[in-house]
């Protein structure tokens, strides 16, 4: 698979989707990002990039059928451009992003699908909007699809790691914590992901939760994540 390591190679090919899309119409455009960027090996830093300058060059009211084309390609850079271009429309239209986000995930049904748009739009969102986001994750927490609910860990890994507010933290903890007894194979390993996380960063509110975790309702499992995360944690 050739790969596009450069910045510059990722600005040409962008120059003429944009060029396509002036002369023809949306569907054209979509088929040139395909095999001129979806189809090579590019580094996921260059997809955001080339997804934020997708965003400023395609009208607001255009970019969502966009996405949902982008999406159908099923390609994994599908996942980081649709990802990317519903975090730029985040401020304006909050609870879009978030359902579109949903949609993608589900339709996409695989691991990576929901971990590459549950960090770039969830994570973003509570990191940046946590007030907002945090009953929304409550939310999506009792979702009765296994991806969504994986996507409130992913959610919370991303966040917490990039310095999500002290005072946010154990709030969504409480979430991972109520859902310490799933047995979801791919609930786990993303729930387990964000315990691990806030163990790692915040073993003081680890502390809070002692008896929670050492509850016989609390699975091996995620008794094991917090173990890890507390055993990488510098702070302890």
């Amino acid at each position: 698979m050739e790969k596009i390591n450069s910045k510059a190679t990722v600005k040409h090919i962008l120059l003429e989707a944009k060029l396509v899309l002036n002369q023809k119409e949306a569907n054209a455009f979509i088929t040139v990002l395909h095999h001129t960027l979806l189809k090579k090996k590019v580094r996921f830093p260059l997809l955001e990039y080339a997804a934020k300058e997708i965003a400023s060059t395609i009208p607001y009211a255009e970019q969502i059928s966009i996405t949902d084309h982008i999406i159908e390609l099923r390609e994994i850079g599908s996942q980081v451009l649709a990802g990317i271009i519903l975090q730029q429309r985040m401020p304006k239209d909050f609870q879009q992003s978030i359902s579109k986000a949903c949609d993608y995930i589900q339709f996409g049904n695989e691991w990576y699908v929901c971990d590459i748009i549950g960090e770039r739009v969830l994570g973003y969102a509570l990191l940046t909007m946590p007030d907002k986001t945090i009953p929304l994750l409550k939310q999506l927490a009792i979702h009765e699809d296994k991806w969504i609910v994986r996507a409130v860990g992913v959610a919370t890994h991303y966040a917490v790691k990039k310095g999500l507010d002290t005072v946010f933290v154990a709030p969504v903890f409480d979430i991972l914590l109520s859902l310490a007894g799933t047995t979801d194979f791919h609930t786990k390993k993303g729930i387990g992901w964000g315990a691990k996380t806030v163990a790692r960063f915040h073993p003081d509110i680890i502390d809070r939760y002692h008896s929670n975790i050492a509850s016989s309702e609390t699975k091996q499992w995620f008794k094991t994540k917090v173990r890890i995360g507390l055993g990488r944690s510098k702070k302890k």
